[in-house]
């Protein structure tokens, strides 16, 4: 049977099979070694966080049947893309393909952040008052489908090679659980760590109340981006234990940790100072809609 015949006939059992996998390792190794004491009672947030998850998964199944993989499929059988009019092997492809949209993710991440509109999509991620694996899936529904509608441009354009962005979406869905972990790493295997993957201490910083700091740190698989367009933060202010998690205007579990508050808070607040304008601290508080 054809490579790519296989894994679209597969596809939602493998990416299923590597969520469950590293969502379990997380979970044990977040039992055993927190970096974090939780400040919200952890059956309250999960129960909400995964049923957003769950509600996500549904959605984007309902409106998107075969999703980016079935967007490859198509794209290879219509010639589209840059690797399907050029003739490049197949492994340069492969490689590439997975590199260029993990960059594509990074640039996507960085323009949530900076157009007003997006950022109240993209502050229900934000407004977490913790920080644990169920928060690298946690998404507004409105910026998934954004998110899937920029991956079918990136794809027409690029022509990837179906596996590449098998590859890829299992890697990202398994490095944003893997970075949002709630997880204790020795300082030097960190260290060494950043430079090939986004570690949770690289990415805590993003997460951070503080305006300079959360415009920081953008990158979800891939280290390179934020240290080549200089993004790059090495450590918050007040360290990883005494950092604040989370929108300085938003601290009421009941309206960010539940499922009902959590859909409506793109929809709440009014535009004024915008945070990724200021990359200096001030401790005069954050941006009006945060």
């Amino acid at each position: 049977m054809d490579i790519d015949v296989w894994i679209m006939n597969n596809e939602p059992a493998i990416r299923l099979g590597f969520f469950f996998g590293v969502f379990g390792l997380i979970t044990l190794w977040e039992i055993l070694t927190p970096r974090r004491a939780l400040t919200v009672p952890k059956a309250l947030r999960w129960a909400n966080n995964l049923g957003l998850i769950l509600f996500n998964t549904l959605f984007l199944r309902l409106l998107f049947p075969a999703a980016a993989v079935g967007m490859a499929a198509f794209a290879v059988q219509q010639g589209w893309g840059l690797f399907n009019y050029f003739d490049v092997p197949y492994g340069l492809a492969l490689v590439a393909s997975v590199v260029t949209l993990d960059f594509v993710i990074y640039l996507q991440h960085v323009m949530v952040h900076a157009v007003p509109l997006l950022w109240r999509l993209h502050r229900v991620h934000h407004a977490d008052l913790d920080y644990d694996v169920t928060t690298g899936a946690c998404f507004h529904p409105l910026e998934i489908i954004l998110s899937m509608l920029i991956k079918f441009a990136t794809i027409a354009v690029l022509g990837p090679p179906v596996l590449a962005v098998v590859i890829f979406e299992v890697l990202l869905n398994a490095t944003a659980m893997f970075n949002h972990g709630n997880v204790r790493i020795p300082r030097p295997i960190d260290r060494a760590l950043r430079w090939l993957v986004v570690t949770p201490d690289m990415h805590r910083v993003h997460h951070s109340v503080e305006d300079d700091e959360a415009v920081s740190n953008f990158g979800f698989n891939l280290p390179w981006w934020d240290r080549l367009f200089g993004t790059y933060r090495n450590q918050p202010r007040d360290g990883h234990e005494d950092m604040t998690i989370g929108i300085h205007y938003y601290r009421d579990p009941k309206e960010v940790d539940r499922l009902p508050g959590m859909l409506a808070l793109p929809f709440c607040g009014r535009i004024t100072g915008y945070a990724i304008n200021r990359r200096e601290w001030t401790d005069r508080g954050a941006s009006d809609d945060q």
